[in-house]
């Protein structure tokens, strides 16, 4: 259907096994240990716009990322790609190629040893897209100069470009494949400043043109805004407030949303800022009731016991007992 959502996540969870190895237990006497890193997780993302999930270090985020390119399979849940269940697609080859990822490190995710030609032309041979040298060569070029970059640049090797340019090698061979549906991890964190914006800018460009699908992950709540259509902010391997990006932005309801932008440096506070209080708990033991409750401030004794359910509030979706309840204070 046209106007159903390109890409729809209900209620995935996924669950490391994060034991020691059997002879140890043994002789401990220990349980296997169990990591929940993504929790019930559900959204869905029409084409052409861009859903971000923020949160800090550990909440998840990046293990949602790989269970929608198929890099883990869920433990619960189901992913459908234009109504199209993902785990019983896996083996289709047009239906992979629809679909690829830009990846965190573009120091570690380039093969240091191949030129950049052959770097950006493997989905064209994995796919089957293309055959023979000149055609190959002249559509390597072709994205090169689509990210910026020069044909020549093909013949060199990783290590003769920056990082900058390094993420647009990634971005050439992530649409050499003539992808619909990018799920980008990070893409800018390991980058200067002055070179994030050039290639968030290079994104946005790249998305108009092409009608590209974004899944965009980051911990920097300015990238986001940047670039979001919708905003999911995760904690715990949970979505914990969801809906479009600048109702949120404009009027956070969740305490852990408010910490967050209230964490983001302003010029007017001459470089002050609020920190987040506390630290995340460990998904090993998480917390009873609300995984937030040992940080909020305005957790009482229902937070500590009784889990959240989603309260809808225009169009946002909030997880937070006091938003329920209308409380400003414990």
């Amino acid at each position: 259907m046209p106007d159903a959502p390109m890409l729809e996540v209900d209620a995935v969870s996924r669950v490391f096994d994060v034991s020691r190895p059997w002879l140890q237990r043994v002789l401990a006497r220990e349980e296997r240990l169990s990591l929940r890193a993504v929790d019930e997780v559900s959204f869905a993302i029409d084409r052409g716009a861009t859903l971000s999930l923020v949160g800090e270090s550990g909440c998840g985020k990046s293990t949602v990322a790989r269970l929608v390119v198929g890099l883990f399979p869920p433990t619960s849940g189901s992913i459908r790609f234009e109504g199209q269940s993902l785990s019983a697609a896996r083996a289709q080859p047009a239906l992979r190629r629809r679909m690829n990822m830009i990846f965190q490190d573009p120091y570690a995710s380039l093969n240091p040893r191949w030129r950049v030609r052959d770097i950006v032309a493997e989905p064209l041979r994995a796919f089957g897209l293309l055959s023979g040298r000149d055609a190959i060569g002249d559509r390597v070029g072709e994205l090169l100069r689509q990210v910026g970059l020069a044909p020549a640049d093909g013949e060199k090797f990783p290590h003769e470009f920056s990082g900058g340019q390094r993420q647009r090698i990634s971005i050439a061979r992530a649409l050499s494949s003539e992808p619909e549906f990018l799920v980008c991890d990070e893409p800018t964190s390991a980058l200067d400043v002055s070179v994030q914006a050039q290639i968030l800018n290079l994104m946005k460009d790249l998305q108009q043109r092409l009608g590209l699908t974004y899944l965009f992950i980051s911990h920097n709540l300015a990238v986001v805004r940047h670039m979001s259509d919708q905003l999911g902010v995760m904690y715990l391997g949970r979505i914990v407030e969801s809906g479009p990006a600048e109702e949120i932005f404009s009027a956070p309801l969740h305490p852990y949303t408010r910490m967050l932008l209230a964490a983001i440096p302003d010029l007017d506070m001459v470089g002050g800022r609020t920190p987040v209080a506390g630290e995340v708990p460990s998904p090993i033991d998480p917390p009873p009731g609300c995984p937030f409750h040992p940080r909020c401030p305005l957790a009482n004794a229902r937070c500590r016991v009784e889990r959240p359910g989603y309260t809808p509030t225009g169009d946002v979706l909030v997880a937070c007992h006091a938003v329920e309840e209308g409380r400003t204070s414990p």
